[in-house]
Formats: structure tokens, sequence, C-alpha cells
């Protein structure tokens, strides 16, 4: 008989319930459908359960496979502390990180971060996978990556997944130097429906926060010419036309710097984002990950005292 806690038979359940089908998760292991629905059937028959409920639209967990997978995250947390560990003490083998970035973090914060832990710890290394949420999140609870640095919910959105703030950033209306509307004093809602724009997918927390703000405001929602998952495309489109767009203000840091986008002094400029770190729950955070953070946390106090010195003397 298998060892019930057989790590890979494990993944595979995990798989199989994240995709919510057999077919989709054999295809993202690699594997045969067939062999996946074996590796599944041969663990519920050493736990004596059922840890899948099949239906015709695929499969989800039962409590028996929550509560399985549960600690699952956990043990393979230890396991590769224990090996990064390990490693270290050989001086052979350099720590691995691999995370994933939101658009905006990849402007300013993590760069900044992984610079400073260039020089605090200099053995590791980091491999970062680029994408919106819709793309980050699934790759924090399959395991594909440690963490994801990106917007946070206010409330957790799956139960798989908690969320450690680090700062606050807030969402702009963006256009390029030189559009009609970048040097007007207020931009009032018919103005902002005069120009087409360019928006992330109707499920990011941008867009949402956008289309709440327009429905408060008592008018119908943007709808945009183009929809995308690339923010270099949004800035690329803003910068070389009249399109408008909805971005968080630390996305278009260095275009504002070199004077080619702007906020605009619009309706929705208050609005608020949280960023910060998903990680699986329950996880405990490896040697190199609680470094990642410790430059993270750095790097915004160094931000912080930037400000703080750049700030004219209250009177």
């Amino acid at each position: 008989m298998d060892n019930p806690l057989d790590l890979r038979r494990l993944r595979y359940l995990r798989a199989a319930i994240v995709e919510g089908s057999l077919t989709s998760a054999a295809a993202q292991l690699g594997i045969s459908q067939p062999a996946l629905s074996a590796s599944i059937k041969s663990l519920e028959q050493d736990v004596g359960v059922l840890l899948l409920e099949r239906h015709r639209f695929g499969v989800h967990a039962t409590q028996y496979a929550a509560a399985l997978l549960a600690h699952t995250h956990g043990i393979e947390a230890e396991l590769k502390a224990a090996w990064d560990r390990v490693a270290r003490l050989r001086g052979s083998e350099a720590l691995e990180l691999r995370i994933g970035c939101g658009p905006s973090e990849a402007t300013r914060l993590l760069p900044r971060a992984l610079i400073h832990l260039r020089h605090a710890r200099p053995e590791l290394r980091i491999f970062v996978e680029y994408g919106l949420n819709e793309v980050l999140m699934p790759m924090v609870r399959r395991g594909d990556v440690a963490c994801a640095l990106s917007s946070i919910p206010v409330n957790t959105a799956h139960p798989e997944l908690q969320h450690q703030p680090l700062h606050v950033d807030r969402a702009v209306v963006v256009a390029r130097v030189g559009h009609p509307l970048s040097t007007r004093r207020s931009v009032s809602i018919a103005d902002l429906f005069s120009y087409p724009w360019v928006l992330a997918r109707q499920w990011e927390l941008e867009r949402k926060a956008l289309d709440d703000l327009f429905a408060q405001a008592g008018a119908r929602p943007i709808v945009p010419e183009i929809e995308t998952t690339s923010a270099i495309l949004m800035k690329t489109i803003v910068m070389q036309s009249d399109f408008l767009t909805f971005v968080p203000h630390e996305m278009i840091h260095w275009e504002e710097q070199a004077n080619l986008l702007r906020p605009l002094k619009a309706f929705a400029s208050g609005w608020e984002r949280h960023v910060g770190l998903t990680t699986r729950r329950g996880e405990a955070h490896g040697e190199a990950l609680q470094a990642l953070v410790a430059s993270l946390r750095a790097s915004l106090h160094a931000d912080l005292r930037m400000y703080q010195s750049a700030a004219p003397p209250a009177r």
C-alpha cells in the first residue's frame, strides 16, 4: 500500500480541486487523465473516505479532502525550508525563491526591494512571474510561487490564501501629457465619456472599483474599446493617443517623472487599493521569503523617509 502522506498524490489531489476538472488537472500536471484518476482513487482507498465529489461540470473537494490539504501546504513549506537550510550549510547551492508580481509593484517597489536583497543576501536566486491577479492567485494556490506581491482584497477571497498588507496606493484616471483633459482643473463624468478607454479585465480590483465609482455617481459603467491583461499595452496606448485608463498611481511613476503621463483631477482619483503579499494559508515562511519581506519593508521605509524629508515644514 502507498503511504497516504505521499506528497505526489496529495499534489495531484490539490491540482484536481484547484482546476475543478480531472482533465484540466491532468494537462496541468503533464500526466494522463486515467493516471490521475487512479492516483486519487488509491488515495481514497488508503484514507478510507471519499475525497472528490464528481458532477457533470467536474469535481469538487469533500470535507475530508479540505481537511487533508489544509496541512499539505505546511508540510511542503517545512520540507522546502529544511532543504534550503541543508543547502546553505553545505555552501554548494544558493537559496531560491519563486514569487509572483503585479504590474504596479514591478514598476518600483519590487525592483528596489530586489536591489536591497541583492546586497543583503547575495546568495539568493529570485525567479519572478509577472501578471495580473487572475493569473497570480491560482499560481499561489497551486504552489507555483511562494507568494504574490500585488493588490489584495479587503476580505480574503479564497480560503486557501492569506494576505499580508504592506502599503496603500490609489488608483487614478490617466491621460497623456498634452491630452485635452490634462490641463483641466477638474474633470466631469461627461468629460470622461467623451474619450475612448483601455482598461483591465472586469474581474480585476481596479476595474471593479471604477465601475463602482461610476455607479455611485449615478452613471453607467465605462465600456472600454480595449480590454487587456497587459499594463504595458495600456500605458503605451494612452501615451500615443487620446485614450484614457484607470490604473494604480504607482504604475505610472516613471512615465510621470518623464512627463509622459499625468493623472487627471477626476472624481475617481481618491480610490485606494491595498498592496501586500499573498501566501498560502497556514504555510510557514521560509528563510528566503522572510528575507524578501524584510527587503520590501526596508524599501517602503526608505520611501517614507524620502517623502518626509521632501515635505514642506508644518506651519
